[in-house]
């Protein structure tokens, strides 16, 4: 498997896109033992990564994030062992650390000699990080589907569709405690797209999250995505996400006019 790894690296390409891509492969193998597992009849796939490995997003991502299909529980210890000794098969060092917090539950992968082994440190102790995490009380009204994952290996997996995924990051842009850059990206995408968000998705979100009821509707909804851009540090922004991005020239996309033009063309009749 290191060898599969290493056939991914251009010569000149620099550590950060390595780096990235070795993160990438192993996220795939961890969703392809989840799909073996049979754990997409119970989970859907979501997120930033979902965004990339399915359609093709162009930065990177770092977290493996999931929604229960039904409220209730996992048993995030024993799948935590199950994942890893998969991964152990495919000849992988790896530790793992399972924790819940609230309704979320998490994995932290850890492999220790694998950055090492692919000349990315001179570090034997240093070691690539994927987080793992699923929401066992998600918001109503997410639509699942399910398809087939190309990524390196071919398996069938169940994410959210598009609606879905972007009514996800709406709230993750304007209800996390911080700005992050790559939320910001994939916002630009969406709108760029011009995906139409799920709404009732979203605002049963901002309930469960803000105590909250939003007024949110297909008539207002290019001012409110315009008031939450008038909002934000895209100086931050382009900071945060330049190191995941395939091709550093797409920093400038983080023009608010553009944006905003953006959403007025895409979001109002």
């Amino acid at each position: 498997m290191i060898d599969v790894i290493k056939q991914q690296f251009a010569e000149a390409m620099p550590r950060h896109v390595r780096l990235n891509k070795t993160r990438e492969f192993m996220q795939a193998l961890c969703l392809k033992l989840m799909s073996e597992k049979g754990l997409f009849d119970r989970m859907a796939f979501l997120g930033g990564t979902a965004l990339r490995m399915i359609f093709q997003l162009r930065r990177f991502s770092e977290d493996l994030d999931f929604s229960l299909l039904k409220a209730g529980d996992i048993e995030v210890a024993d799948l935590s062992e199950s994942l890893a000794k998969g991964l152990r098969l495919y000849g992988f060092q790896v530790e793992t650390k399972a924790k819940a917090v609230g309704a979320v539950r998490s994995i932290l992968f850890r492999f220790p000699g694998l950055l090492k082994e692919l000349g990315l440190s001179a570090l034997k102790d240093e070691k690539l990080a994927i987080k793992w995490d699923v929401d066992t009380n998600p918001p109503q009204g997410g639509i699942a589907v399910s398809g087939m994952m190309q990524n390196y290996f071919t398996f069938r997996i169940v994410h959210y569709d598009l609606s879905s995924l972007f009514a996800g990051k709406m709230h993750a842009c304007f209800f996390r405690k911080y700005t992050k850059g790559r939320d910001w990206y994939d916002f630009i995408w969406y709108i760029s797209k011009k995906v139409r968000p799920n709404l009732a998705l979203f605002r049963n979100a901002v309930l469960q999250t803000e105590k909250e009821e939003s007024a949110i509707n297909d008539a207002n909804l290019a001012d409110f995505l315009i008031q939450g851009v008038e909002r934000v540090d895209f100086k931050a922004v382009s900071k945060d996400v330049e190191r995941f991005l395939e091709d550093p020239e797409e920093l400038s996309i983080f023009d608010p006019g553009a944006i905003i033009q953006t959403i007025r063309n895409n979001y109002t009749s």
